[in-house]
């Protein structure tokens, strides 16, 4: 941690996070810079970073937050401002009622859910944009436990199940297969998600490759991200959202804490 070389955890109240704002400013500007060269929108995963206080930092650099459910969302809406972007394996009725009178978009885990809550949205003043999770079949998590595209899954639908099914309201596509990984990853997933649903994304206004894109890394490679997305924008005419968490703070903070016995 370069930025604390010279840092004296004794100015600070113990448990305490101190993050560097000068180190989460660069991150963003990195992030910023992404966005500028590719049109995509890199949205803040709120799951992974939450740190209002800094948020100040953030806001002038991203499209807006991501969360996994309303109270995140409503943090967002509070604190953070831009778009507003919603997905929950599962959401409740009264949830959806809610998030339809300001969420930018909602991603539905299957299609049950999408069939209960289209009248909910429909009804909506502003309805948002809505999208499915689906499921390349294709991850390189280690961890089975953690593999989003493990056999017998139900995080995301599936290219067999979405065969003949009327998907007139559906707008976006969002996939979510990585956890802090490189480009190179993101580059063997993406031919398997073309495969699966490449038919379908012409239809669609936006395509979400989630999260798990540690970009500010030091090792990342940013030019193949910058290419991979540019050329899936060109290739297809969607509007490309990311949603890293960890990466925007990543490398900008520590905890300070004391051993009390």
């Amino acid at each position: 941690m370069r930025h604390f070389t010279h840092f004296d955890p004794k100015r600070v109240p113990s448990p305490s996070y101190v993050v560097d704002l000068r180190a989460l400013d660069k991150n963003c500007q990195l992030l910023a810079d992404v966005q500028a060269r590719t049109g995509a929108k890199i949205l803040l995963a709120l799951k992974g970073y939450a740190t209002f206080a800094t948020f100040d930092v953030i806001r002038p650099h991203l499209a807006g937050i991501t969360s996994s459910g309303l109270h995140e969302a409503l943090l967002g809406l509070e604190h953070f401002g831009g778009e507003i972007h919603a997905y929950s394996p599962a959401f409740k009725q009264d949830e959806v009622e809610h998030l339809a009178r300001f969420a930018h978009s909602l991603s539905f885990n299957s299609l049950a859910q999408w069939r209960l809550m289209r009248p909910i949205v429909e009804a909506a003043k502003n309805p948002p944009s809505c999208g499915l999770r689906v499921n390349p079949e294709y991850a390189e998590v280690e961890v089975e436990l953690y593999n989003p595209c493990a056999k017998g899954s139900r995080l995301g639908i599936t290219a067999d199940k979405l065969e003949g099914e009327d998907l007139s309201g559906i707008e976006g596509l969002h996939f979510h297969t990585m956890c802090e990984q490189n480009a190179d990853v993101l580059a063997r997933t993406l031919p398997h998600f073309e495969e699966k649903f490449g038919h379908l994304i012409p239809q669609m206004k936006w395509v979400n490759f989630g999260g798990g894109h540690h970009i500010t890394r030091a090792d990342y490679d940013v030019a193949l991200l910058v290419d991979l997305v540019s050329k899936f924008s060109d290739k297809y005419g969607v509007q490309v959202y990311l949603e890293p968490g960890e990466a925007i703070a990543l490398g900008t903070g520590v905890l300070v804490a004391s051993v009390i016995d």
